[in-house]
């Protein structure tokens, strides 16, 4: 007979996010490898049966999954101090019970769209492919490590005559800081890396 091996209980605790409407949720369990980012309901409805609960809760406005945490953003008009306990039970009996955080096949739905993107050629000019290669792994090297510990996530989609537009997600998007973040930070970085990057830009993810 095999002896049974004892789980061992969830964990989870909190994280503040540069962002004052966003909140991480940190579990000691993997939760998804990869990102999913959920702006829209319709969003999560279709891929994260965790994130589609979540928006079920009225003052639940986003919610961000990678790796071992959840990053939730909340409507402006509730307050963290009535609503932060709620989901963190929730989020913890969630992962306890097992059930499924994010469908398979997501991560490769939303490349073949980030593709098609590409395809349509909205993206960068054929001559500054190389180009666009060493700003993405710049952004992926020293950027996203950073930004992740914050809650958030930081995707490259275009560059245009020296313009280089980001998308943020998780709590980057709308932080007020990440305005900051973006000018000082990553701004900075690849102008003096990639002489040919004159300002970075972004959108919310």
């Amino acid at each position: 007979m095999e002896p049974t091996i004892a789980k061992s209980p969830v964990m989870l605790y909190t994280e503040e996010t540069p962002n004052p409407e966003s909140l991480k949720f940190v579990t000691n369990r993997m939760l998804y490898r990869g990102t999913a980012d959920f702006r829209e309901e319709a969003l999560a409805r279709e891929w994260s049966p965790l994130a589609s609960a979540l928006f079920d809760m009225p003052f639940v406005k986003g919610v961000y999954i990678t790796n071992n945490f959840v990053t939730v953003t909340k409507q402006m008009n509730y307050d963290w101090a009535d609503i932060m306990l709620k989901i963190k039970e929730f989020i913890k009996n969630y992962i306890a019970e097992g059930q499924v955080v994010v469908h398979e096949g997501f991560t490769e739905a939303m490349a073949a769209l980030e593709a098609e993107r590409d395809a349509a050629g909205h993206n960068y000019a054929e001559e500054d492919a190389e180009l666009v290669k060493r700003i993405r792994d710049l952004i992926d090297t020293y950027v996203k490590p950073a930004v992740e510990m914050d809650g958030g996530n930081i995707e490259f989609k275009s560059f245009r005559n020296g313009v280089v537009t980001v998308i943020l997600q998780g709590s980057c998007s709308g932080c007020p800081s990440s305005t900051v973040t973006l000018k000082a930070g990553i701004e900075g970085m690849l102008t003096r890396m990639i002489p040919e990057v004159k300002e970075v830009v972004s959108e919310m993810g």
